[in-house]
């Protein structure tokens, strides 16, 4: 039995990566595993001529997959746009799996990451002993992508430092990253580029210089186009959280899934499904990964508290936790929506009554 929590895709999706290359005849750009072609039914889903299914990791527009695995065959590094929730490191991940055979080179971006994380730095022991040499050397995630030929991640750059975010310009356009302590450079091998993420909703804390803006496609990944698109996502997630979990709970029903991803969207609009009513929106974003949460969160409760059945009751704080944010503006929204809309819908009673509860 495997004791690992979540395994890179590339050990999960193992399989299915193997069929696709068994079946793939299209060129491929150079170390790369797959063709671009079959990277995309990896990335979407698809059932090969044996009879194979390939699970869809991404539900969403064809084309902007087929833009991003494109750009990803050129000199152009790529930057997934979108707001909390539109799973840009995922597909950033099953991107770099799929491509390079290693989701793993990656490079978690945050206020406090400094250049030696993108560039390189050094053993401070060996280097006081030695001097500066190759052994002292400490790679960074994106250097051993450059000397391999794969595919670097780096995630959240716009909470990175402007200053730390340009050490990325040298890499991208020249493809090279000088070593003056050595007297060297390391020039990237064909096949490596960069997959960068970025919030939307983080403009303005650490914008791309324009420098570092052009050395950068952009594909801005929109929220679920509809309910059911939005459902299946969740439903899939949380059916691979379940069993990664061992949490021993029976598989949700569709219902309750529709609900909270219903109560979610329409927060998240101002505007209810059938568009009859227009409701107030809370201060959080309501993501696809937070309904993902809150009916993860439910199932727990439902296998060890209750009877391995989730119902309204068990999803009802994780909701409330997740729509009210500013403990002051949303409460007031929350119970509005749970009044004008939640209360009067045939069936809903269960879950009006339990998030009522929880906001007292």
């Amino acid at each position: 039995m495997n004791d690992t929590l979540r395994q890179p895709a590339e050990i999960a999706c193992a399989a299915e990566l193997t069929a696709l290359a068994a079946h793939d005849e299209r060129p491929r750009p150079p170390r790369w595993r797959l063709s671009p072609w079959a990277v995309v039914d990896y990335i979407l889903g698809t059932r090969l001529p044996d009879g194979t299914e390939i699970t869809a990791k991404y539900v969403g527009d064809r084309r902007l997959v087929e833009i991003a695995v494109a750009t990803l065959a050129t000199d152009r590094a790529l930057l997934l746009l979108g707001v909390p929730g539109t799973a840009k490191s995922w597909l950033s991940e099953h991107l770099a799996a799929a491509i390079s055979g290693d989701s793993t080179l990656l490079v978690q971006g945050t206020a406090g990451t400094a250049e030696e994380l993108l560039r390189y730095g050094w053993n401070y022991a060996r280097l006081i002993a030695e001097g500066p040499s190759e052994a002292a050397l400490v790679p960074s995630p994106l250097l051993h992508a450059m000397r391999d030929g794969k595919i670097g991640r780096v995630e959240e750059l716009t909470r990175i430092p402007s200053d730390v975010q340009d050490t990325l310009i040298t890499m991208l356009s020249e493809k090279t990253l000088p070593i003056p302590e050595l007297g060297s450079a390391v020039h990237a091998v064909r096949g490596f580029n960069v997959i960068a993420t970025a919030n939307s909703r983080d403009r303005g804390v650490n914008e791309l210089s324009s420098a570092l803006q052009r050395r950068f496609n952009v594909v801005v990944l929109p929220l679920p186009a509809t309910l059911e698109d939005e459902v299946a996502i969740v439903q899939s997630r949380v059916a691979s959280l379940v069993t990664a979990l061992a949490l021993p709970a029976e598989p949700p029903a569709l219902e309750q899934i529709r609900r909270v991803v219903a109560v979610f969207r329409e927060l998240r609009s101002g505007v209810t499904e059938d568009g009859k009513a227009k409701v107030k929106s809370p201060s959080g974003t309501l993501s696809t990964a937070e309904a993902i949460s809150v009916v993860t969160s439910g199932l727990a409760l439902a296998s060890h508290f209750g009877d391995g059945v989730l119902k309204a009751a068990d999803m009802a704080s994780g909701m409330v936790g997740a729509i009210v944010k500013d403990p002051v503006q949303d409460p007031p929204v929350f119970r509005e929506y749970l009044e004008t809309v939640v209360k009067e819908r045939d069936g809903w009673k269960d879950l009006y009554r339990a998030c009522r509860d929880h906001l007292r």
